[in-house]
């Protein structure tokens, strides 16, 4: 039997609950899980990074295979990743499931976190290995919501991008411990965020 998972969040007219569809030859099966179950799993878990552990209170949403965080080093405010749970370094190596559940993670996060800073637009971006100017091994989507104005240019986003991952980099490279912005910092801002994502 050939399945295809899809996960999908259920809206908050149906308890809160998400559910995993898979599709086959015989039609589809669905199974729910609560979406509180996995907050209260969150808090106290750590997540990866590549080769680094990241606090939970530094992740807003999380899903089965997804999870979303505040960035160390931010090109615009609102700039957030979408990482699969596990550590896959390039996109390629994705599975199906974890690829859909990815992209449907950094749709919901695109969403609460363009209307959260008023913002007009958003850019989705993936730097799929070193030669692109991924600077962790982990695979992972950056959201940053856009404003007028933020760029003279619109693709010196890319730019920015790549400089605040090269600077990351040789940051990680020098000291191990994640410095840049404060972990109250970060921390506060993920629970503003977490706050969008809570279902009634």
């Amino acid at each position: 039997m050939t399945k295809l998972g899809l996960l999908c969040s259920i809206g908050s007219g149906l308890g809160g609950r998400c559910c995993s569809i898979s599709f086959s030859t015989r039609g589809f099966q669905t199974t729910s899980f609560s979406a509180a179950a996995s907050s209260a799993k969150m808090s106290t878990e750590f997540y990866t990074f590549g080769p680094y552990k990241i606090d939970p209170k530094e992740v807003f949403f999380s899903t089965p295979l997804s999870y979303a965080m505040v960035n160390l080093r931010p090109v615009v405010p609102g700039h957030v990743l979408v990482c699969p749970r596990r550590e896959v370094k390039r996109f390629v190596d994705l599975t199906v499931e974890e690829t859909q559940d990815l992209w449907l993670t950094a749709q919901r996060i695109g969403g609460g976190i363009e209307r959260f800073h008023k913002a007009s637009s958003l850019t989705f971006t993936i730097q799929d290995g070193p030669k692109a100017g991924q600077t962790v091994a982990h695979a992972h989507v950056h959201i940053l919501p856009r404003k007028d104005g933020d760029f003279e240019n619109n693709d010196e986003i890319y730019d920015a991008i790549d400089a605040k991952e090269k600077e990351l980099k040789g940051k990680l490279d020098l000291d191990k411990e994640r410095k840049d912005r404060s972990m109250e910092e970060m921390c506060k801002e993920a629970e503003e965020y977490r706050s969008l994502f809570v279902l009634p």
